[in-house]
């Protein structure tokens, strides 16, 4: 853990031609400048990134621990933390679009990230996403697409994750269970006339089973995201994490980064309770049968590790009809969910439309009749 977080100076990166910003080209391993087009490659990782043995920085120093500092802004509307280079156009909250106000700037301790997942969608890339997507969408108002053409609206953000691994044993004991099937009889009613059939009944026959589990849990994901409201829809949470990259400051130039608010201490109890099902489902595995009950689990997880990620995500919020609704694409695969307004008219005149087709019908069967 002894890589430095750069000084918020050293983030902003100049051009050697002209002395404009570089930014990070997404998909790319450079740094590029958009004014002469002038590419700087982003410094090859010498080792990969590490897995932090998770008990030290629990008991030794504590689930608040942090080991370098950088400047935060914190939105008092919704709660995100996120860090704003200097030179950023748009001192807004990426969630809420609510004003982030200069002077409130902090210096805050984290845990620095041993991982990135580096954009692999262009801005404008992400916007051509999002605006097939408005313009696919049923019922929405004529002038929405209007509303959502501005890329000003569309932002870059890197949203902090915890990643855990462990080594788990578990012993269980349950129940199996096999289904067989019973002829039964039953009394109906065919044509007023009173008869007796037959039907195959499903039923299960229960058996004592126990046994012990073991495995590596992988990459155990929780957001270390925690805000009053717009959580990130689970669609868009998706990722590959293989493509990570050992974390390198140059990745964030030209966006925005998020701090985590979850402590490394909740998130790992989280991460118990994903371990807890994962090892429920190993366990019923293991069981077999059509069916299976658990009557007890003590799992252990040995040898723990932990990561602080980065991962990519394009937000779009604007307000409508005096309603703000937003938007979100997943950086890395261009996966796109949100929020949108529907128009009373077009649903009000499709339904109408519809019940005219079916009084039609019925009047032309009738006729037929």
């Amino acid at each position: 853990m002894n890589q430095e977080l750069p000084k918020k100076s050293e983030l902003k990166k100049s051009c050697v031609n002209c002395g404009s910003e570089l930014k990070y080209k997404p998909g790319s391993s450079v740094i590029k400048c958009s004014y002469c087009n002038y590419e700087e490659a982003i410094e090859a990782p010498k080792t990969s990134f590490e897995e932090l043995e998770l008990l030290p920085y629990l008991e030794k120093m504590g689930g608040q621990y942090h080991t370098e500092k950088i400047s935060m802004l914190h939105c008092k509307t919704c709660g995100a933390n996120q860090h704003v280079e200097d030179n950023y156009k748009s001192l807004h909250c990426v969630y809420c679009s609510q004003p982030l106000i200069v002077e409130d700037t902090s210096l805050e301790d984290w845990i620095l990230p041993g991982a990135i997942l580096p954009f692999q969608l262009t801005h404008t890339e992400s916007h051509t996403i999002f605006k097939k997507w408005v313009n696919s969408l049923w019922f929405a108002p004529n002038n929405l697409k209007k509303a959502a053409l501005d890329p000003e609206k569309t932002k870059g953000l890197y949203v902090p994750y915890w990643t855990f691994d462990a080594e788990l044993y578990g012993e269980y004991k349950g129940q199996r269970g096999d289904y067989y099937y019973e002829t039964e009889s039953y009394n109906t009613t065919v044509n007023g006339k009173n008869q007796t059939r037959t039907r195959q009944v499903q039923k299960t026959r229960w058996s004592s089973a126990s046994g012990t589990i073991s495995g590596f849990i992988d990459d155990t994901l929780i957001s270390a995201s925690e805000k009053k409201k717009n959580t990130l829809p689970k669609k868009i949470t998706t990722w590959n994490l293989s493509q990570l990259e050992p974390f390198n400051s140059s990745y964030l130039a030209g966006f925005v980064t998020e701090k985590y608010t979850l402590s490394l201490q909740d998130g790992h109890l989280k991460s118990n309770q994903k371990a807890k099902k994962i090892a429920t489902a190993w366990a019923k595995q293991d069981i077999g049968g059509d069916t299976q009950r658990i009557n007890s689990l003590n799992m252990n997880l040995n040898k723990e590790t932990f990561k602080h990620i980065l991962l990519p995500i394009y937000i779009s919020s604007y307000l409508f009809n005096n309603k703000k609704y937003h938007f979100y694409v997943n950086g890395q695969n261009g996966q796109i969910e949100g929020d949108r307004p529907y128009s009373f008219w077009k649903i009000f005149f499709s339904v109408l439309l519809i019940l005219i087709i079916i009084a039609l019908v019925v009047v032309f069967g009738q006729q037929t009749q």
